[in-house]
């Protein structure tokens, strides 16, 4: 079984409303896309993105990119078990070799990923060929790249599927961002008089280039209208505030949704400021894209292990 439509996802993903006062009172009905639901292992971006390019690697292995936390590695090592492919997974970070795994990468090596561990700098470069050939070679012969997040032109097609969800159902639609792959098929997917919002969960401001990159990959130039808003960070890839914890608490009392910290809840959160900001005309809809759940080891989980302070953004 190497086609990944055989894990029957459920699809389309729900749409469901969430009457908030905080969005009410300006006049604007809020929408929940829950991509968290399409499957239990493969949720939400991770199924859109990883989806199209497992297919191309027809049962062959895979090697992929990811930091301590990333969603990415999980989903794929998940794939890799249940659809039987062996999976590597290159690690940000060669001191986290000699330490006990984190719940998150437990739940890789449980799913039989097998974890490399390399330095930042080498990571910075892993997509100079020669790295990556050195890379390759610790691998198991014949692997296909995926790269860091699933994001490349596969991806960003696989993705248009959610504005096509989306045509007619919402004024705006918004998404936390990471490397920018469902942003960017998003934005694609969607019908006129619609336009996408990415939320970066990271700082550097380098992620439109990224997102028209894969546009011009994926689509042959720009496709859609989309825009970042880049102030909802809370500091930067795997960084959480205090104010962030307390609202997605807040959020999940008020809407019995858990909120995945370090995506997620910085999205909806930035949508509450923007719309007290009166970014949003009131009689418009805006629909957020819930993209995961809280996973093994996530910030604000039972049990959760701090995530590294020190790292440079990783992947989703």
């Amino acid at each position: 079984m190497t086609d990944p439509a055989a894990l029957r996802p459920a699809l389309p993903s729900p749409l469901t409303e969430a009457a908030d006062e905080r969005f009410a009172r300006h006049g604007v009905r809020l929408l929940l896309k829950r991509d968290d639901l399409i499957h239990p292992a493969l949720p939400g971006n991770k199924w859109r993105k990883l989806a199209p390019n497992l297919a191309a690697a027809a049962g062959r292995p895979v090697l992929t990119f990811g930091g301590a936390y990333s969603n990415h590695l999980r989903a794929v090592a998940a794939a890799g078990r249940l659809l039987g492919f062996s999976t590597t997974g290159v690690v940000r970070g060669d001191e986290l070799a000699g330490r006990p795994l984190n719940p998150s990468l437990a739940r890789c090596a449980a799913d039989g990923m097998r974890l490399l561990f390399v330095d930042r700098a080498t990571y910075r470069a892993k997509d100079d060929p020669a790295v990556l050939a050195e890379l390759l070679g610790q691998a198991p012969e014949g692997s296909t790249v995926v790269p860091e997040g699933g994001s490349n032109a596969l991806a960003a097609r696989g993705c248009a599927e959610l504005g096509r969800e989306l045509r007619g159902r919402a004024d705006v639609v918004a998404v936390a961002c990471g490397t920018g792959g469902t942003l960017a098929g998003l934005a694609a997917g969607l019908g006129p008089g619609q336009r996408a919002l990415g939320v970066p969960v990271l700082r550097g401001g380098f992620l439109g280039g990224e997102v028209r990159a894969l546009q011009r990959a994926a689509f042959g130039g720009p496709a859609g209208v989309w825009s970042l808003d880049e102030r909802f960070h809370h500091g930067g890839y795997g960084r959480t505030t205090p104010a962030l914890h307390a609202f997605a608490d807040d959020f999940a009392a008020r809407h019995g949704l858990p909120v995945e910290r370090l995506y997620v809840a910085k999205m909806l959160y930035g949508l509450t400021v923007l719309a007290d900001e009166g970014a949003f005309p009131a009689g418009s809809t805006v629909a957020a894209v819930v993209t995961g759940s809280p996973g093994p080891g996530d910030p604000g989980g039972p049990g959760a292990e701090p995530p590294d302070q020190a790292a440079p953004p990783a992947s989703r």
